[in-house]
């Protein structure tokens, strides 16, 4: 996200938007801003309403409460200005097979006012399919597909870029390209992107923050990688005998550790009390042949928050 986030304008601001199908609330009071240049990751457990806001924010799904506006124009007052500001794909981007990438970029254009062959031209090599951008669609891989995906939602000029399930059906190359390619997109061309995704390990490594829903209601919005590091540490001790050991600290420093195997325990503690354990242990005569911290991953972190449920 750029620097000046905090003084910029938001490309999409959602205020107290609410949803509610007869007498259930879907969506319950979700605020938050999303500002050009960042990558902003939807997540949550299934049911959690990541799509239905999705819905809301493209005009597909009525507001029951509340405003979404995109680049200061209201869904609700201004549609049309504020819905000409957004690119969206919606899982894999449907193409005529039979055609060139290049003639479903023109047939598209054709759509909307004012693009021209220059303009086809620039988002054909923002997506780097300039060299295979004139053979068959039918010949793609489902990555070029995916990228030309991209180049057709970015034809008009749009400030923010949506993408629900933008990995589906991808290799891990595939996969590793088009994370690439989102990041440098949202910097050179200052686009909001959205993305949702039942992928955490890729959404760690693809977003700059994200926004985690459940049940209708949001929990927080902060950066990946201080969301992350919230929650309790945890590390790993290698010692001769894991079971004496899990004893001696439960039994001196009250502390519950897990058993990984004969030589290994799991204690959920603060980087600063290492030193507390590790005297205990000597003390206990239990030779130590190693400390470590547990890296936390972004699924860990979420199954923390959310309870252990899974992803949509």
């Amino acid at each position: 996200m750029s620097n000046n986030a905090a003084a910029e304008k938001p490309a999409v601001r959602l205020e107290h938007v609410t949803k509610r199908i007869g007498r259930k609330t879907i969506i319950d009071d979700l605020s938050f801003d999303i500002y050009g240049g960042e990558v902003f990751g939807f997540l949550g457990p299934n049911g959690a309403g990541k799509t239905t806001t999705i819905r809301m924010i493209v005009g597909l799904m009525r507001m029951s409460k509340g405003n979404i506006y995109i680049q200061g124009h209201s869904i609700k007052g201004e549609f049309k200005k504020a819905i000409s500001q957004v690119g969206a794909i919606v899982e894999n981007p449907e193409m005529y097979k039979f055609l060139t990438g290049y003639q479903n970029l023109v047939h598209y254009a054709r759509m909307i006012p004012g693009i021209t062959k220059a303009r086809i031209m620039e988002v054909v090599e923002l997506v780097e399919l300039q060299d295979r951008i004139h053979e068959k669609v039918k010949r793609y891989s489902l990555g070029m597909r995916q990228r030309l995906g991209v180049a057709q939602a970015l034809l008009h000029h749009p400030s923010v870029l949506i993408l629900d399930e933008p990995t589906n059906g991808l290799d891990p190359q595939g996969i590793h390209d088009l994370r690439n390619y989102l990041h440098e997109l949202s910097r050179k061309e200052n686009v909001a992107i959205i993305v949702s995704s039942h992928l955490l390990s890729e959404m760690q490594l693809m977003c700059d923050r994200i926004g985690i829903l459940q049940k209708g209601r949001l929990i927080g919005v902060e950066a990946v990688d201080a969301f992350i590091e919230k929650g309790a540490a945890k590390v790993r001790i290698q010692v001769d005998d894991g079971r004496l050991a899990a004893q001696a600290v439960g039994e001196k420093l009250s502390i519950d550790s897990k058993l990984i195997d004969e030589t290994t325990i799991e204690l959920p503690i603060e980087h600063e009390k290492i030193p507390v354990v590790v005297d205990t242990l000597v003390m206990s005569k239990i030779r130590i042949y190693g400390v470590a911290a547990v890296t936390k991953s972004l699924e860990d972190r979420f199954l923390e928050v959310t309870g252990g449920k899974s992803v949509e």
